[in-house]
């Protein structure tokens, strides 16, 4: 990563760091239950704002980095992005709602949970999963962007899918999720389309003012570090909101987890092959495969909350989510470089 030596001992055992941050968080959670009693009451509606400021902040640096006038050029090789559209949109939802209902037979509402998560594809964190693996952030930028345009248009007929046609062919029951278009736009505007906003003007307005070389070799350096200090962060405060569930159901967060963990690392390393196969460089396998991994838990518990109610089942389960996605993401960015030296 650009700018990556003034944070060279961070960045040398982020691993280590992002695991003691969850630990911390724990702590918190369990030891001052008052903090995350005030963390949960800085909210608007389903919006939690310490956590989207900590979202926002950890995707500003590398949407700021994009050079967005070299998008276009990176869908030549047009067999990679449509693989990557079919095994984000079309094996992720599927394999999502089989692993949930192989795992979670008899958790109904962790199974709606599981299945609200597998039919939102990333646009949050993957930008900052790729960022650390060195992937190309143009590529990522680009296919967030689309994700999040497809699931403005794919969500709610995804929901009427995946909960009410498609359960009863398995002998579960079906649910009907009436789910507006304004709630998946609130949801994918502050956690995307804030810190992109935030990028486009930083670059154009700032390489106008002082040129490309100042943006490139003063600014980009100064805000390189907000990303992993506000990751880190965010990880402490998510954990700290969740620690005494934690403690007070620690067998339903593991029979949660194995379907997530099973799922993240399936889709990344189906991704990551097939896009090896097709004859991908690096950073664009790299970026492929953390954008078919990844998955927006912000919307998912969203409509969890909104639809079920805070502390039902399904929320449960949402919130599980991106407990589990940050540690076992962080060891596919381990994998990723680990991959390079192997194969490129």
């Amino acid at each position: 990563m650009p700018g990556n030596k003034r944070l060279g001992f961070l960045d040398r055992y982020l691993t280590l760091w992002i695991f003691l941050a969850m630990g911390l968080g724990v702590a918190v959670g369990v030891l001052f239950p008052s903090v995350p009693s005030t963390i949960k009451s800085m909210g608007d509606g389903t919006t939690n704002i310490p956590l989207a400021i900590g979202l926002i902040l950890m995707m500003y640096p590398p949407l700021a980095k994009v050079h967005y006038a070299k998008i276009p050029a990176l869908f030549a090789n047009k067999a990679l992005f449509f693989s990557n559209m079919l095994v984000t949109w079309f094996v992720g939802p599927l394999l999502m709602f089989f692993l949930s209902v192989l795992f979670l037979n008899g958790y109904p509402e962790y199974t709606t949970g599981l299945i609200l998560i597998g039919i939102a594809p990333c646009i949050a964190m993957v930008i900052v999963w790729n960022e650390l693996a060195e992937g190309n952030r143009e590529y990522i930028a680009a296919l967030v962007g689309i994700n999040s345009v497809l699931q403005l248009l794919l969500f709610s007929i995804y929901a009427w899918f995946f909960l009410e046609k498609l359960p009863p062919v398995f002998g579960l029951n079906s649910i009907k999720l009436d789910i507006g278009i304004a709630e998946i736009a609130k949801t994918v505007g502050i956690y995307l389309g804030i810190p992109f906003l935030m990028g486009v003007v930083s670059r154009y307005g700032l390489v106008t003012l002082k040129g490309e070389t100042w943006f490139n070799q003063k600014y980009i350096p100064r805000i390189s570090p907000i990303t992993l200090i506000a990751l880190l962060l965010t990880i402490v405060i998510m954990f700290s909101l969740k620690g005494e569930l934690i403690f007070k159901l620690p067998l339903d967060v593991i029979r949660v987890a194995i379907p997530l963990v099973l799922y993240f690392c399936i889709m990344f390393g189906l991704m990551f092959f097939v896009a090896k196969k097709l004859g991908a460089a690096y950073p664009e396998t790299t970026s492929v495969s953390f954008s078919a991994a990844g998955n927006n838990f912000e919307l998912a518990i969203a409509v969890a909350i909104g639809v079920f109610g805070l502390n039902s089942g399904q929320a449960f389960a949402g919130v599980i989510g991106p407990l589990v996605e940050v540690p076992v993401l962080i060891l596919m960015v381990r994998l990723a470089f680990a991959l390079k030296k192997k194969y490129f």
